[in-house]
């Protein structure tokens, strides 16, 4: 009997892995990830710091699990709408449509986790912002590859610039994310998606 006493020390009985990692996911994606402390991650959480460390390892450990999970449930959106749609510019509109959508969406932490988590971050946290920067960079050649198969098919003309369309995108999806954060609607950031679609090239 003692040896159960000591296993469950520090770990509430109500403790429940998925309900605590969903409130990490919205922590870091509020605060960021050098703002926000293992305090804040306990108090939303609702568990000890014994029990966060036994269940999640350190804050790094949690942060990664933080983002597959934030990439399950909210940030896929724009892979699979390049991945579903038969052209590029069909899957970058989606993409764009969707994201004025998610961005805003009540109920929720304004913007996109991959995007905004680590800003402001110092040294200590450079392997944090270098993952999410290749993220982000993973998702733009995803769209260049869309792009330069619309361009071998003849959908988009020879001489676009595939690379610069593709981060042309990556940029204008950064700045809807950030946009929301700063107060944006939903119809504002759809207007944002409309106008970059002009500069999209003619077929």
């Amino acid at each position: 009997m003692a040896t159960k006493e000591t296993k469950q020390r520090g770990r509430p009985r109500s403790f429940d892995r998925e309900t605590a990692l969903e409130q990490a996911v919205r922590s870091f994606w509020e605060q960021g990830y050098e703002a926000t402390s293992i305090s804040d991650l306990t108090r939303a959480m609702g568990i000890s710091a014994p029990s966060l460390y036994a269940a999640f390892g350190d804050k790094r450990a949690l942060f990664d699990e933080v983002v597959a999970e934030y990439g399950r449930l909210y940030g896929g959106f724009l892979s699979r709408a390049v991945a579903e749609e038969p052209t590029a510019r069909r899957g970058v509109e989606r993409a764009l449509r969707e994201a004025a959508a998610e961005y805003t969406q009540p109920g929720r932490p304004r913007g996109c986790l991959v995007i905004s988590a680590a800003l402001n971050t110092g040294p200590a946290s450079a392997e944090v912002a270098a993952s999410l920067r290749e993220m982000r960079l993973s998702t733009v050649r995803e769209i260049e590859r869309s792009i330069r198969a619309d361009i071998a098919s003849g959908e988009l003309p020879a001489d676009t610039d595939a690379s610069a369309l593709a981060h042309y995108v990556g940029a204008v999806v950064q700045g809807m994310s950030q946009q929301s954060r700063d107060g944006a609607d939903r119809p504002t950031l759809e207007g944002i998606a409309a106008v970059a679609m002009e500069a999209w090239p003619a077929t």
